[in-house]
């Protein structure tokens, strides 16, 4: 299916400038944001209580968000669990007069939970505690750890296949792309200071793959455009590559968000930080595929002998004056 003319002639490279000059803005903010701000992590790295509640009726999540502001509970995550009469509650340590006092033990969980509930009876009686669970904030600290680990240990391993697979220049287009990709992405978050939970940093894991393989299949294309074109310039192969790839990377794209959108509108607050993050991810790696990758690989001086294979004639004719 192509959505795109395969041989189009679309000169992208031509706003290189432009768009390299973009990106070096958007990641000078990121890293700005992240270094100031950081993320605003949420209960499952910082520590905290969770309450679930049974409603005997049908409750709305607005209204049990404002009998907990109400009692001074500000910022409360509530979403709805199992059905319309269950909600989950989560309470940040340090988050309101009770939680703050209750986050060193179990005991004192149990403890801002009676008081959740208690407040949560002001509006309606008919509601009870079904369970409680705690999270330490050296268990959050120590999820933060590991999860920054696996972020790491991704990208490494990114690293090391395409510095397998490809030649050094596209190896070293591929990382800068991957670093790009990720570092706007986390910056998204640090600017608009959303929570950041473990669904999102899945969700970053997802991004980096997704990104990645995208780069993959547009520098095969390159590739193969080198070997079987006998006089061409770089910029050329890379303005042909970017378009016989194109319909490929839209439709994918496009598919791909299309889901997300989905989840984001109805799959509730429990994916919604998921959906988000890949929808901002599948934006960003797109582009960057056209407008960071290619012109970082031009940038680097990639020829097709580059990619030729190296003989005894050809080394001793490269060592002769």
């Amino acid at each position: 299916m192509e959505i795109f003319n395969p041989h189009s002639k679309i000169d992208f490279l031509r706003l290189r400038k432009v768009s390299l000059a973009v990106s070096a803005l958007l990641l000078i903010i990121s890293i700005g944001a992240l270094s100031v701000h950081g993320l605003n992590y949420a209960l499952d790295f910082t520590g905290g209580v969770l309450v679930e509640a049974e409603y005997q009726q049908p409750v709305d999540i607005g209204d049990v968000r404002a009998a907990l502001d109400t009692a001074g509970f500000h910022n409360a995550q509530v979403v709805s669990v199992g059905g319309a009469r269950d909600v989950a509650i989560r309470l940040q340590l340090g988050e309101g007069g009770s939680a703050e006092a209750g986050g060193q033990s179990t005991k004192k969980a149990d403890q801002i939970a009676d008081s959740v509930i208690s407040a949560l009876k002001v509006k309606r009686d008919d509601v009870t505690k079904k369970r409680t669970d705690f999270v330490g904030p050296a268990v959050g600290a120590e999820l933060k750890s590991d999860g920054i680990v696996a972020v790491i240990f991704v990208i490494i391993g990114i690293m090391i296949y395409i510095g397998i697979r490809f030649e050094w220049r596209f190896a070293i287009a591929a990382i800068a792309s991957e670093f790009h990709d990720t570092i706007i992405t986390l910056g998204f978050y640090a600017i608009t200071f959303r929570e950041f939970d473990v669904t999102v940093l899945a969700s970053v894991l997802a991004v980096v793959g997704y990104s990645i393989n995208d780069k993959v299949v547009v520098f095969d294309r390159v590739r193969e455009l080198f070997r079987s074109s006998r006089k061409a310039e770089p910029a050329e192969i890379l303005n042909r590559a970017i378009n016989s790839t194109l319909s490929r990377t839209i439709i994918t794209a496009l598919f791909t968000a299309i889901t997300m959108i989905a989840l984001y509108l109805f799959g509730g607050p429990v994916v919604e930080g998921f959906a988000l993050t890949m929808l901002i991810g599948i934006v960003i790696g797109t582009l960057s595929s056209i407008f960071f990758a290619n012109p970082i690989l031009l940038w680097l001086g990639v020829s097709k002998k580059d990619l030729m294979p190296v003989t005894r004639d050809n080394s001793e004719l490269a060592r002769r004056p």
